[in-house]
């Protein structure tokens, strides 16, 4: 493996520290990668990118997957996640998520997350597109991701774990031998440590979350900004599917102009009875699937946007009125109050809704122990590519793939040994490689994405929507190349580069996929060719910092660097 040799511009670390594990992310997957790795006596420091509760677990609101109920089985939900993905999940990545999901469930549980129950202490179980039973668990109706949070960070604080708040992670250190040695961030604000520094470890676990900023309206917190897969791409990993984006069909519709982090609307509402309708009250997803409105979420997003171009209509609506007050208030809390917020009552009124980003099936490219292509790299959750997704995650999956393999990496990091070694990293470059783009391209990318990598996408749209970012890149680069001089490093900055570098590697992915699968949805290829395109897009970075993309042979994903090795 060689390391690109890019960073970002940044000044050099003033301070460090050390540990064996340093965990960036502080979501489900990162806080459990964290406990698991100081629970097996692993010095562990945990970076996070605002406040420990601040990612994308706090927003999640249907709940987590499991085979927990009566009837239920690893196998079945197996099945429904192989439908859901259209064709490209590692079927040895879902196996080992529905196995071990729901003894994974019951530690998150004796962790102390408290999910709903019924009277008598038996799990309540609710339905989500795609499944074809009841096995979403959920805590405090509609608030999953806030109590997983909520559990997770106190046990955190409880063990002790040193964290570091506020801190966005800006590059990984490697060693004379391109082996992981940690991370340089940037401290924001006051606390123990301030600006620019470092973490050495000699293992790093990605569970930065997704990347829905690079899009003007999503479901996605301020903080997800692809930071994870950019360091990573960077770094030398190799990034997957980043073409197959969800977007969640049921986001509460604040008018054509909104931008930044819209509500979502669960699809466990949907799950409890309420129906899709355009304005005239008639259910158009009847006869486009076998489950209605709980088909998967591609099929659903699809469905709304084919009725809202049969209509001219900038929203469809979802109408839940005959669950009534009693029911809205204990089920569904959370939602029922933003929509309030914004002057909608789904007791008495049908909920606009329309399709915004929401969740990234592709990322770094791992295997079945979480182990990128860079040696000592880790990643889990939305950030990393397992395979389990394929080309669109069944619902509520998510949460669960987290669980799983942040203890599978955690496990792996303890019995390799890999902690034993002292990281010895190498000198960061005294000359910036990698221009920073001004704070204002922000709106540029997330427009340019918005418009030609959206839902709907053509040939047409995805190259005038690469040309977009190219000149973008081609701007900065020109500018450091004439006076070397760039953006100022900060926060702004540095995200604006990282959203533009996923931006150039989800356009080119998505221009290399001549067909229609899954959340991928190309209006000139309408259709799905299994023959041609059942196999996954594999991008990295060159050191001149253009894009190398491929296409595997099988579905199959290549072995990483390390499964080479065992094999």
């Amino acid at each position: 493996m060689t390391t690109t040799g890019i960073r970002l511009h940044a000044p050099a670390p003033g301070w460090s520290i050390d540990a064996d594990v340093v965990v960036v992310g502080s979501g489900v997957a990162g806080l459990t990668a964290a406990l698991r790795c100081e629970a097996a006596g692993l010095t562990t420091v945990v970076v996070t990118k605002a406040r420990l509760d601040d990612g994308s677990t706090r927003w999640a609101q249907g709940g987590i997957a499991a085979a927990l109920g009566e009837g239920d089985t690893p196998e079945q939900h197996f099945e429904d996640t192989l439908v859901a993905g259209a064709g490209l999940c590692d079927e040895e990545a879902v196996r080992i998520l529905v196995t071990e999901g729901p003894d994974a469930v019951r530690r998150l549980i004796a962790t102390g997350a408290q999910f709903d129950e019924s009277a008598d202490g038996v799990l309540e179980l609710t339905r989500e597109g795609g499944h074809h039973r009841r096995r979403i668990a959920h805590a405090g109706g509609d608030a999953t991701g806030a109590e997983i949070s909520r559990a997770l960070v106190e046990a955190v604080r409880a063990q002790g774990l040193r964290t570091i708040e506020n801190a966005l992670v800006l590059d990984l250190l490697t060693d004379a031998e391109g082996r992981t040695a940690g991370v340089t961030l940037h401290v924001m604000g006051e606390g123990q440590h301030d600006g620019v520094g470092a973490v050495h470890a000699p293992a790093v676990v990605l569970a930065t979350g997704g990347m829905g900023q690079v899009f003007s309206a999503t479901t996605n917190p301020a903080v997800s900004t692809g930071d994870g897969v950019a360091l990573a791409l960077r770094a030398g990993a190799e990034v997957s599917d980043l073409e197959f984006v969800q977007f969640h069909p049921t986001v509460l519709f604040l008018g054509p102009d909104a931008e930044g982090q819209q509500p979502l609307v669960s699809e466990a509402v949907r799950g409890e009875g309420a129906h899709l309708v355009d304005a005239d009250g008639v259910r158009f997803m009847l006869g486009q699937h076998e489950l209605a409105e709980l088909a998967p979420r591609d099929i659903v997003a699809k469905g709304i946007m084919r009725r809202m171009r049969e209509n001219d209509a900038e929203h469809m609506y979802l109408d839940a009125r005959h669950f009534g007050a009693e029911m809205w208030e204990r089920r569904f809390p959370t939602i029922l109050a933003a929509c309030r917020a914004h002057g909608i009552d789904p007791v008495t009124q049908p909920v606009p809704v329309a399709p915004a980003a929401h969740y990234a099936s592709g990322g770094v490219r791992t295997d079945s122990h979480g182990r990128t292509t860079v040696p000592g790299l880790y990643a889990c959750g939305e950030v990393a590519c397992t395979g389990v997704h394929g080309a669109n995650r069944l619902a509520s999956n998510s949460l669960l793939e987290g669980l799983v393999y942040a203890e599978r990496i955690a496990a792996d990091i303890a019995s390799t040994g890999l902690h034993a070694r002292v990281p010895q990293p190498l000198p960061t470059a005294e000359r910036p490689a990698h221009p920073l783009l001004p704070p204002e391209a922000r709106f540029t990318i997330q427009r340019t994405m918005s418009r030609g990598a959206g839902v709907l996408r053509s040939e047409a749209s995805l190259a005038e929507a690469a040309d977009r970012l190219d000149r973008l890149h081609a701007d900065a680069r020109d500018a450091l190349d004439e006076n070397g001089k760039t953006a100022e490093p900060g926060v702004d900055t540095w995200e604006a580069t990282n959203l533009l570098c996923v931006a150039r590697v989800l356009v080119a992915a998505a221009r290399r996929r001549e067909e229609t699968r899954g959340c991928h949805w190309r209006e000139d290829r309408p259709e799905c060719d299994d023959t041609a395109w059942r196999r996954h897009i594999v991008v990295r970075l060159n050191p001149d910092r253009s894009l190398a993309v491929r296409t595997t042979d099988t579905t199959d994903f290549p072995p990483t660097l390390t499964q080479a090795q065992e094999q």
